[in-house]
């Protein structure tokens, strides 16, 4: 098995990586990080949870230039990736290194004052980005590494103008890196306008096998009514070390925090719904000790915590492209996981189309509720629903799909009404 020193990374930056845990590359790193320390463009499409991050970051690392301003730009699609591509990126970063993050919703005095003080590598998200290169605090032109992270999923999100935006203001001198679970035509298409000729195709596993195959997907059939009962008796029965809890909407997510933690649970909770500052807490906190952390489609794209043990999904996600996103959440890294779905009658056919485009096989499981309905009745009367960590939050519950900014004007409904929500609003200020 290959060792990061053979692939010619330095001493310092393979003694920093194996003080997290990192000993020998993946499959996608050893593929990719010898043609980038070459030089060459490189487009890789390997699944979720196969190493991506570590294939990019740790050859740009490795190339850091004494004297270097911002030498590399790493554009991601949600502030959470953006938070977590830092995270892995400073504990990696040698001598004087430093990293900026720039996302929208946290101050952007504080994110300027950050790449003043010297960012050599800056993660952000493309609507940010623009806004400081337009406000003349962000320098592109000696950019020698471009990074393009979960290139599919920003073009789901309706990113794509504003990445053809940004890498107009980069100079021709860089090496551009598209990193991506999946290959759409478009993807190919942002690759043949942006990267020489010579470009690198790297492709890791089958195209077919969208996640990992150390992941268990299983499901069960109850009745609407059961839902929350069925959450309960998968927990007592099966006991998950450290979960993601998926729903569609706040609203659900609010009442599955309440119930856990009624129920004397560890649980936290995160969605749009809540403040930047009380989502990246509760994402300290479960990456700390809390043993299950409850959110919508959010915490789907780029959360890396390579302990979690099982995905739950309360709600059948409404596309087989949502359900692979939610459950690379686990198995990280090579490690076993458990992906737990909760069905109604109605939705075996979303269970059947789920199996068909992700490539698995999903097992029927039986899960006993009688034991928990009382309960559930009971902590949902008496739960303070729409609070975080007990306290009261806001009344506007019911949004379906949350995080979704692929359109310039969706309307969304809450009980207020309908109202208009401007692009990107999930994700830039």
């Amino acid at each position: 098995m290959e060792t990061f020193s053979e692939l010619g990374i330095n001493s310092e930056l393979v003694a920093k990586l194996n003080a997290i845990g990192f000993v020998s590359p993946t499959e996608v790193q050893a593929a990719a990080i010898p043609p980038i320390m070459q030089g060459k463009d490189v487009i890789v499409r390997s699944k979720t949870g196969s190493g991506k991050t570590g294939a990019f970051l740790v050859p740009i690392i490795n190339g850091a230039r004494h004297g270097d301003s911002i030498y590399a730009l790493i554009i991601v699609p949600t502030r959470e990736l953006a938070l977590q591509v830092t995270s892995v990126a400073s504990k990696l970063c040698t001598g004087s290194l430093r990293v900026a993050t720039v996302y929208g919703g946290a101050s952007i005095n504080v994110q300027v004052q950050q790449i003043r003080n010297g960012a050599n590598i800056i993660v952000g998200t493309p609507g940010r980005l623009l806004d400081l290169y337009e406000r003349g605090a962000l320098y592109l032109e000696k950019v020698r590494y471009l990074v393009l992270d979960e290139a599919d999923i920003m073009l789901d999100m309706g990113f794509i103008d504003d990445i053809e935006e940004i890498i107009s203001k980069l100079g021709s001198n860089r090496q551009t890196m598209l990193f991506s679970a999946t290959m759409p035509r478009e993807i190919q298409t942002i690759a043949s306008r942006h990267m020489n000729s010579t470009r690198t195709s790297i492709e890791v596993g089958s195209e077919d096998d969208l996640t990992v195959n150390t992941i268990a997907h299983k499901y069960a059939v109850v009745s609407n009514n059961a839902k929350f009962a069925a959450l309960l008796a998968y927990i007592d029965e099966h006991k998950p070390k450290k979960a993601i809890i998926f729903t569609n909407t706040k609203y659900e997510a609010d009442k599955i925090h309440s119930l856990l933690r009624s129920s004397g649970m560890n649980a936290i909770l995160m969605h749009g719904g809540l403040t930047q500052a009380k989502r990246e807490y509760s994402l300290r906190m479960f990456r700390g000790n809390a043993q299950f952390l409850i959110s919508t489609n959010l915490a789907s794209r780029g959360l890396d915590i390579v302990s979690v043990t099982d995905i739950i999904n309360f709600d059948v996600p409404d596309v087989a492209t949502v359900y692979i996103h939610r459950t690379g959440r686990t198995a990280r890294l090579g490690r076993e996981g458990v992906a737990f779905t909760i069905a109604t009658p109605q939705e075996l056919n979303m269970i059947r189309d789920i199996e068909y485009k992700a490539n698995i096989r999903m097992e029927r499981i039986n899960v006993e509720t009688g034991k928990f309905e009382q309960a559930v009745r009971n902590a949902l009367a008496h739960g303070q629903h729409g609070s975080y960590m007990g306290h009261s939050r806001f009344h506007g519950y019911g949004q379906r799909n949350e995080g979704h900014a692929g359109s310039r004007d969706r309307r969304f409904r809450d009980r207020s009404g309908f109202h208009r929500r401007p692009r990107h609003t999930e994700f830039r200020p």
